[in-house]
């Protein structure tokens, strides 16, 4: 088992099986160095958390969702990394989008449950770039959506 599966045991974190695509694209795009994850939702066996943050979510249950798919978007660099997470360098940039109801503003704070993972996971190499962004909809009515860009060696 890698260092960084080892970080994650301690947090009892297990890694489902990547999730595959439910439309016309592919879970990750690897150029040069770079690995371009796609979105990940807040999915899980049990069904995941869906909703609109604010109204059926509040923010904790929202970080939740966002750390979610931290979980997701491990699984898929474990699999873009032929199942060896210590070839990952360094998480680049994420991308958040909270399904967010109209009142509802701490976009960041929600988003901070995939990056705060990031860093439990890879330590200074997760510390990354981010956009956090409020939106009308996600797909299948997920409450969170976060896609990832990361540096492998």
């Amino acid at each position: 088992m890698s260092q960084v599966e080892d970080r994650l045991a301690a947090l009892g974190i297990t890694l489902p099986r990547p999730n595959p695509p439910v439309a016309n694209y592919v879970p990750f795009v690897r150029a040069g160095d770079l690995v371009h994850i796609s979105g990940q939702v807040s999915v899980d066996a049990e069904g995941g958390i869906k909703g609109i943050v604010g109204e059926d979510v509040d923010a904790d249950r929202a970080r939740a969702a966002a750390r979610l798919c931290g979980v997701n978007l491990l699984a898929q660099m474990k699999a873009a990394c032929d199942g060896d997470l210590d070839r990952v360098v360094r998480v680049v940039k994420l991308g958040g989008f909270v399904q967010a109801g109209p009142g509802f503003y701490d976009i960041p704070q929600v988003v901070n449950g995939c990056s705060d993972l990031m860093v439990e996971a890879f330590g200074d190499a997760g510390r990354h770039a981010r956009s956090a962004v409020g939106v009308y909809r996600l797909p299948l009515g997920f409450a969170v959506e976060v896609d990832a860009v990361v540096q492998v060696s």
